[in-house]
């Protein structure tokens, strides 16, 4: 098995993240705990030339200690293809300049592990994707045709409307039947994004939550059920949601079943799916998180079975 002794991560700066349910944080606490040398940069810092791809990098320390969780060296160029993996980490938005890094990225990948695949990381745009699957989801329709989309709540009654790239639950609107403001809602939506806009019908049973469910290889690795405030339709965490202990019911567990072997034959290390009910809604791949949650809760160790599959990988 091929040794892993360098880990770069592409992240948003170390320094604004929240260790306490930071995924990227804890995959590199993980890394760090194998005897990895740990080598953070942010995606700003790529350049390509003459066939090779440079970042400028800073070695990077971590310990579990709020406000006083990291510590980098002195920055220095390296050429990316030296190193064992890297850790494809930033937020989304899902942009141009994310997509480009995928290219760049694409250059060093698969003699530097790349983690997830940075090809199908840029052919898999996490409400898209889940469109493969079309039987497991709620009912969708993807435009910027007002009309189709005033059809659309015709017909389903309540809606959830949200940008086709965000992230995070920005930008994410429950519209109702009756509701007088969906016109100007998509007036804003076409001021603000060039790309259609992803309609999908109210689930109701999301008031219960929307569980996370991390998979790992393809495989089942934990979850963690994310219940919304009591005046927001939206559960993720930042925003106000309630994280609490969950298992798979059988829905769920045909819906990973289902799924694996498209993630397995993409490359796609850890992906965090979002299940309301029955109906999967997005499949997320750039940034999936929900890895500090699940342990918590008594759920398994996500970062060391991540770290399992990629020294399987690399080997």
């Amino acid at each position: 098995m091929a040794k892993i002794t360098n880990v770069a991560v592409q992240m948003d700066h170390v320094a604004g993240i929240n260790i306490a349910g930071d995924s990227t944080f804890a995959m590199s606490l993980e890394a760090q705990a194998r005897g990895y040398r740990l080598f953070h940069y942010t995606p700003d810092r790529l350049s390509f030339r003459d066939g090779k791809l440079f970042a400028s990098v800073e070695p990077m320390l971590l310990r579990d200690v709020k406000g006083d969780h990291f510590e980098l060296g002195t920055p220095e160029r390296i050429d990316l293809s030296t190193m064992d993996v890297v850790l494809l980490r930033q937020d989304p938005p899902f942009d141009m300049a994310y997509i480009t890094s995928t290219h760049l990225l694409e250059r060093i990948h698969p003699k530097t592990l790349v983690v997830n695949d940075p090809a199908w990381v840029r052919n898999s745009p996490e409400k898209i994707f889940v469109t493969e699957f079309s039987d497991l989801m709620p009912k969708t329709l993807i435009t910027k045709d007002p009309s189709e989309i005033r059809r659309f709540r015709d017909e389903m009654g309540d809606i959830i409307l949200k940008p086709l790239y965000g992230n995070g639950g920005a930008g994410v609107f429950h519209s109702t039947r009756d509701d007088r403001n969906l016109s100007s809602l998509l007036e804003m939506f076409g001021q603000m994004f060039r790309e259609p806009f992803i309609a999908q019908q109210y689930l109701p049973d999301v008031r219960k939550g929307d569980k996370r469910i991390i998979l790992v290889d393809g495989e089942f690795a934990g979850a963690i059920n994310r219940v919304p405030a009591e005046h927001d339709s939206r559960s993720n965490m930042h925003v106000g949601g309630r994280a609490e202990a969950t298992e798979l019911t059988p829905r769920e567990k045909e819906i990973c079943e289902r799924i694996g072997p498209a993630l397995r034959e993409r490359g796609f290390l850890l992906v965090g799916i979002d299940v309301i009910g029955d109906y999967m809604t997005e499949i997320n791949v750039t940034s999936p998180t929900g890895i500090r949650e699940v342990k918590k809760f008594g759920g398994a160790d996500i970062a060391a079975l991540l770290w399992d599959a990629i020294e399987r990988k690399r080997g």
